[in-house]
């Protein structure tokens, strides 16, 4: 699967002269969820309930779904998923807050520290000056360079970042409260202007020091998560080739 990735993304960045590697940890994190259940955010965990229902609050700019029986009220935010974004966003939904509550439910829990353990792996194997981190891939890339600082990084860019989710992701984090990474020289956050992952909205800079500038783009009208799109992005595809 990391080869499959690595392919995708360095044909979606289409400069030549540069290839990409990817850092694969998906599969720690899977528990072999029926495809039935896929659709039914009534069959995650309760904690993975109150991760979507606080996500859907934010994008509701601030409204509150009403009180009542859990797995009603994660329902309901579903259903606002599935209204304002489509089916599709519906169980991309599901899925990131099963894998979210997957990796952080436990500060040391054996998934959490295999996922790590296969981006510090890849980053110790390839020595990159230059790391992009997508999506739940950042907040495990942030929790990997904080616990394994042997490598320096001359620029490391977040894309579709949810770090800075507040009560979902950011106080969770190891650590809670750091800003940059060590021996990280330059950080910079891209999000698409409808990103429903890069959450809250404004970026990055706001919640952690050592963020040198958050980057609005716009990467599609409807697809603005996908890691292919942002890599085909002209401003994106900029940050990264500009550097030797």
């Amino acid at each position: 699967m990391a080869a499959l990735l690595a392919s995708e993304w360095t044909a979606a960045l289409g400069k030549d002269g540069f290839s990409i590697e990817a850092a694969y940890y998906a599969h720690h994190l899977h528990r072999g969820t029926a495809q039935s259940d896929q659709d039914d955010p009534g069959m995650l965990e309760p904690e993975a309930q109150q991760l979507l229902i606080g996500w859907t609050e934010q994008l509701m700019s601030g409204q509150s779904i009403p009180q009542g029986p859990l797995t009603a009220r994660v329902r309901q935010a579903a259903e606002w998923m599935t209204r304002r974004f489509g089916t599709t966003a519906r169980l991309f939904a599901i899925a990131f807050c099963r894998e979210v509550h997957t990796y952080l439910s436990k500060p040391d829990s054996a998934r959490r520290a295999a996922a790590r353990r296969a981006v510090a792996d890849a980053i110790a194997r390839t020595q990159p000056k230059v790391i992009v981190a997508h999506s739940l891939g950042s907040v495990v890339t942030y929790e990997t360079l904080w616990a394994h600082p042997d490598h320096d990084i001359d620029l490391w860019v977040t894309v579709g970042s949810p770090l800075a989710m507040p009560t979902i992701i950011l106080p969770r984090l190891e650590p809670a409260t750091g800003g940059a990474p060590p021996r990280v020289r330059h950080w910079i956050n891209v999000a698409d202007v409808g990103d429903i992952v890069a959450i809250p909205r404004g970026g990055l800079r706001g919640h952690f020091d050592g963020v040198e500038k958050d980057l609005e783009v716009v990467i599609h009208d409807v697809d603005f998560h996908r890691m292919v799109n942002y890599l085909r992005n002209a401003d994106v595809a900029a940050l990264l080739t500009n550097r030797r």
